[in-house]
């Protein structure tokens, strides 16, 4: 065995390195770097631009962690309420008995933050000779009260509706401002996301479905008239910014009240000049 002497000294030596590797991490009374995991749940319309949103987020900040996932507006305000999601995406406005249910839980009423804008498109496909469709004539057609493209200056074949889940923010704002609150047709086909509306009428000729603009690709996106006497408008960054596409709508960041730092320093970014041209890449509208 080596002598006390040098044993004290390779004792004093160790401690020695130990510290000077503490002081290089800078865990010796320095102040910890803004970091931890943030995640985000809910509108499949919202999640490839919540996904690039936090791809470049996490490019600049590494030290943070943006987890994205969909299953729809209604599942994420589900998770927000039952603490299992820090942000949920939304493309509807929460209904009073959702923020009363969060408020018990959580002690505080949801904060409600718009981060884009979206024209919701009606898609038909590519060979279909129609370019507009009226409101009235949109509902009539997810109702089932227009079976036939015929009925509204089309071909003579069978209208094929497809519409989202129920769990969707965009089927529910869909039924609120075209259907008036009236059910579907049982006849439209209920598709899992939007990017499934949209490989649905890209291969159905005879097809309909509805969805948001970033998601418009390789289908033609019809005009909507507020009624037989307006113009036919399409959803432009013009027309999305003025309000006179009848179909704009907000989408929505809601968070627990007294979110974390990680949490806020994210939601300020999305809603800074970088992150609103990030809105504008992926196909949405930013917030003015």
């Amino acid at each position: 065995m080596a002598p006390n002497n040098e044993r004290e000294t390779t004792m004093k030596t160790m401690i020695k390195a130990a510290l000077a590797a503490m002081l290089a991490l800078g865990v010796c009374g320095a102040k910890p770097a803004l970091a931890g995991t943030v995640t985000v749940k809910g509108s499949d319309t919202m999640v490839v631009l919540g996904q690039r949103w936090a791809e470049e987020y996490m490019k600049k900040h590494p030290s943070t962690t943006i987890q994205v996932t969909g299953g729809g507006s209604g599942t994420g305000i589900s998770a927000l309420i039952n603490g299992t999601t820090d942000v949920c995406e939304a493309s509807r406005t929460m209904k009073d008995a959702e923020k009363k249910q969060l408020a018990e839980k959580a002690g505080a009423a949801p904060i409600e933050i718009a981060v884009a804008k979206d024209g919701l498109s009606v898609y038909v496909n590519g060979s279909n000779p129609l370019s507009e469709l009226t409101m009235a004539e949109l509902k009539q057609i997810f109702t089932g009260k227009v079976d036939n493209w015929k009925q509204v200056g089309g071909p003579d074949a069978k209208i094929i509706p497809y519409s989202r889940e129920n769990s969707s923010g965009t089927y529910v704002f869909f039924k609120e401002h075209v259907l008036q609150n009236a059910d579907y047709t049982p006849r439209a086909q209920a598709m899992p996301g939007t990017a499934a509306v949209v490989n649905a009428v890209v291969r159905d000729k005879f097809g309909i479905g509805y969805g948001g603009a970033a998601y418009a690709k390789g289908i033609k996106v019809l005009k909507v008239k507020h009624d037989a006497a307006s113009p036919a408008v399409a959803p432009t960054d013009a027309t999305i910014k003025n309000g006179t596409y009848p179909l704009s709508r907000p989408l929505f960041f809601y968070l627990r009240a007294k979110p974390s730092a990680e949490i806020k320093a994210f939601t300020d970014w999305v809603l800074s000049g970088e992150g609103q041209r990030i809105v504008t890449t992926v196909g949405y509208f930013p917030i003015e």
